[in-house]
C-alpha cells in the first residue's frame, strides 16, 4: 500500500460520474476548546460551544446543506453533543466524521508533546487503538460508524492508511494542500494537489484535500514563486495587497467571504469537481478561538456562509455528502 503521505500520480485522481457535476462538502473540525498558543495536555479544555451546533445545525438544514461533523474524541463523548447531533445523523440531515486529537484520546500511552500532537508520528499499535476507540465512540453514542476522517492537525503518517483501511474509513479528509506542517514535525503538503485522488484503490480509500486556492496575476507560477517566499511572510502580504498572489484557504476563520467567493471562482473555472469547506466548531462560541472574538464576529461568520452558499448556488455547484460522494466517484 503506498503512504497516504506520497505525492499522488495523476492517474490516480478521480473521477464522478457524469451526473456528479461540480459540488462542495461542508466539514466541520468539531472539537473541545483550549488555549491554541498554550502547550497541548490532556485536561483542562472546555466544550462550552456544544450548545450552539443546535443553531449551526438549523442554519444548514435551512439552506440545504448537509454538514460533516469530523468529531474528535471529548466531543464523542459528550452527551451533549450527542443530544443535538445524534437525531439529525440518523436523519441524514447530517454526517458523521472521525477527527483525531491524540493528546485528549485514550488510550494515553504517549508523552503530551508537539512531536505526539501529530497522530501520524505515534507508533502503528498506538495510533491503530486511538483511532479505533474514536471510531467505537462515535459509533455507540451517535448512532452512526464515520465512514471520513480527519487527522488534528493535518498529521497523517505512514500507518495511516492501512489503519483507516482496517477501520472501514472510505474518505481521509487530512491533507492541508499547499500547507507546509514540517517545521513542526508535521508533514508537508505543498505540492500536494487540490483534486480528490485515489490513496489506495483495492481498500478504496480516497483523498478530498481541502481546498486551497491561490489567486492573482501570478497564480500559475505560485507553485514555484510562494515556497522561495516561505520565509518572507512580509513579502507574502505585499503580493498579496497588490493582486499578484495569495494563498486562500476555503475556510471563514481568517479569510473574507470576497477573497473566498474569488477563490471559489478560481477553482471552479478550473474544473475542480469538489470543493472542501473546513472552519472549527469552538469558532460558533465567541472567544474561543482567535476568528470569532464576540458575538458581531459570530454574525459576520454566518453571513460568511451565506454569502458562500448563494454564491455557490449561482455558479450551479450543489452540496454533497459522503455518502453521496462514495456513490459517485468511479475507481
Amino acid at each position: 500500500m503506498p503512504s497516504i503521505t506520497d505525492l499522488p500520480r495523476e492517474t490516480a485522481f478521480a473521477r464522478f460520474h457524469e451526473g456528479f457535476g461540480q459540488r462542495f462538502i461542508l466539514t466541520v473540525d468539531t472539537e473541545e476548546e483550549f488555549n491554541w498558543n498554550a502547550p497541548f495536555q490532556r485536561s483542562g479544555h472546555r466544550l462550552d460551544h456544544v450548545g450552539r451546533l443546535a443553531k449551526f445545525q438549523q442554519f444548514c438544514e435551512g439552506l440545504g446543506v448537509i454538514p460533516t461533523y469530523l468529531m474528535d474524541y471529548p466531543i464523542a463523548d459528550s452527551p451533549r453533543a450527542a443530544e443535538i447531533l445524534r437525531g439529525p445523523m440518523e436523519a441524514g440531515l447530517a454526517e458523521a466524521g472521525a477527527q483525531l486529537h491524540p493528546w485528549v484520546n485514550p488510550p494515553h500511552d504517549e508523552p503530551v508533546n508537539d512531536f505526539n500532537s501529530f497522530a501520524g508520528n505515534l507508533p502503528y499499535a498506538l495510533e491503530r487503538a486511538k483511532l479505533f476507540e474514536l471510531r467505537d465512540r462515535i459509533s455507540r453514542n451517535f448512532g452512526v460508524t464515520p465512514r471520513i476522517y480527519r487527522a488534528g492537525r493535518y498529521g497523517l503518517g505512514p500507518n495511516t492508511a492501512s489503519i483507516l483501511c482496517e477501520a472501514g474509513i472510505a474518505i481521509d479528509t487530512s491533507v492541508r494542500a499547499r500547507f507546509d506542517y514540517s517545521s513542526g514535525g508535521g508533514r508537508n503538503y505543498r505540492d500536494h494537489p487540490v483534486h480528490p485522488y485515489w490513496i489506495d484503490a483495492q481498500c478504496k480509500l480516497l483523498e478530498l484535500p481541502l481546498t486551497t486556492v491561490f489567486t492573482g496575476a501570478l497564480r500559475k507560477q505560485a507553485g514555484r514563486i510562494y515556497p522561495a517566499l516561505w520565509r518572507m511572510p512580509r513579502m507574502r502580504g505585499i503580493m498579496a495587497r497588490l493582486k499578484l498572489m495569495e494563498r486562500v484557504p476555503l475556510t471563514p476563520e481568517g479569510v473574507t467571504v470576497r477573497e473566498a467567493i474569488h477563490a471559489t471562482d478560481v477553482a471552479v473555472d478550473k474544473g475542480l469537481p469538489l470543493l472542501v469547506f473546513s472552519f472549527h466548531s469552538p469558532s460558533l462560541h465567541p472567544g474561543s478561538t482567535p476568528y470569532v472574538r464576540d458575538e458581531a464576529d459570530l454574525d459576520r461568520l454566518y453571513d460568511w456562509w451565506r454569502g458562500l452558499f448563494a454564491h455557490l448556488a449561482a455558479r450551479g455547484v450543489q452540496p454533497t455528502t459522503v455518502s453521496e460522494i462514495m456513490g459517485s466517484v468511479e475507481l
